[in-house]
């Protein structure tokens, strides 16, 4: 009877086996099925700014350029084919010093041929008055009739006639020889070549471009909302670029009407002085470009708020900055609205007060709702 009693047991451990495989496939399957576990995001460490309103000693800020305040576009007063043109761009020329020249041959054909006529006309004319004094003297002595003197007395005016519009064909020849040659009407710098040598030009088609040394002007271009913050003989700051000098310019011109393309007015405003050193606006490179500054038309200078640009968000359209709650250290996002830039802050018209902690580096990491800490600097 032991054969029995065995298969019991084989039996009895086969059933064990099965019931643990059993609860170990459901355990899988049910920590299978569970999500995992949202992972906490990092505290992150942020630069805040705590923003104020500060006094502005400028309120509007404009790009200008240096012009002369004469630059002419010179051109030669007959046609021809260009030979030689001296002049270079950035040249500086002194007056009288030859810019261009067209062929003179013809030119110079024709002026001879001119004193050729008038030497004939001259001709003509002495004969005729030579004429014209015997025939008063036959007239005296009864030789000749009225009528003959007369005859005598009109060819003598018509071959003067003809003498002085010689003389003024050959005047005028002489003067078209002489424009064959294009020269500087004073000092200064050639700003403009739009001609070369070989090249066949029209009268009056600009050749060079030459800015006059003497007076100059700050140009700039201010849209229509900001035009009444400008008035003849107002002074403005002129800051350069390069050398950061402060010049100071007034107002003396001011378009009438808006450019065609940008619907800008365009200001012209004399280069004065340097208010360190007044020859600096004489030494002021021309087309350098420079800073124009406003200052605040009232007695105080207008409180802004201000942000560095670091600090600004671009997302759907709009502009916001991350603002810190400092009771529970979490930041929200808060639209602003721009006004400027001023460097490498820009002015905020809307959106922030006094008080605000703006964070100011690390803004695209950051989420809504997110706890921060602030940034410590190492000692």
């Amino acid at each position: 009877m032991p054969q029995p009693v065995f298969v019991s047991a084989r039996t009895a451990f086969m059933q064990r086996v099965s019931i643990c495989a059993v609860v170990i496939t459901a355990c899988v399957g049910l920590t299978a099925c569970q999500k995992p576990a949202p992972t906490q995001e990092p505290l992150r460490s942020v630069k805040v700014m705590t923003v104020g309103a500060s006094g502005s000693g400028y309120e509007l800020d404009f790009s200008g350029e240096v012009r002369a305040r004469v630059e002419s576009a010179l051109a030669f007063r007959v046609a021809g084919k260009l030979v030689s043109r001296p002049a270079e761009l950035g040249q500086r020329v002194t007056a009288g010093q030859l810019l261009a020249q067209i062929d003179p041959e013809d030119y110079r054909v024709t002026a001879e041929a001119a004193a050729a006529q008038l030497l004939a006309a001259k001709s003509n004319r002495d004969v005729a008055q030579a004429d014209f004094k015997r025939y008063q003297d036959l007239h005296a002595q009864g030789f000749i009739s009225v009528a003959e003197l007369d005859r005598r007395e009109a060819a003598m005016k018509l071959a003067q006639a003809q003498f002085q519009q010689a003389q003024a064909q050959n005047t005028v020849q002489g003067n078209q020889s002489g424009y064959t040659r294009l020269v500087a009407d004073g000092a200064g710098v050639v700003t403009s070549v739009d001609a070369s040598v070989g090249q066949v030009v029209s009268a009056g088609q600009p050749v060079v471009r030459l800015a006059l040394d003497g007076p100059r002007d700050v140009v700039f271009s201010v849209p229509e909302n900001k035009l009444a913050n400008l008035k003849a003989g107002q002074l403005i700051d002129v800051e350069t670029w390069d050398s950061k000098k402060i010049l100071q310019a007034k107002v003396r011109d001011i378009s009438g009407s808006a450019d065609a393309a940008t619907r800008t007015f365009v200001i012209k405003a004399a280069l004065q002085s340097s208010i360190n050193n007044p020859a600096d606006a004489a030494e002021t490179v021309l087309g350098s470009t420079v800073t124009v500054r406003l200052k605040p038309s009232g007695e105080s200078a207008p409180k802004l708020i201000k942000v560095p640009s670091s600090a600004l968000r671009h997302e759907n359209a709009g502009t916001s900055v991350w603002v810190l709650n400092p009771t529970d250290m979490t930041v929200s996002a808060k639209p602003i609205e721009v006004a400027a830039a001023d460097g490498n802050d820009v002015v905020v018209k809307s959106g922030l007060q006094q008080g605000d902690q703006v964070v100011t580096s690390g803004v695209h990491v950051l989420t809504a709702g997110q706890k921060v800490s602030i940034f410590a600097a190492k000692q």
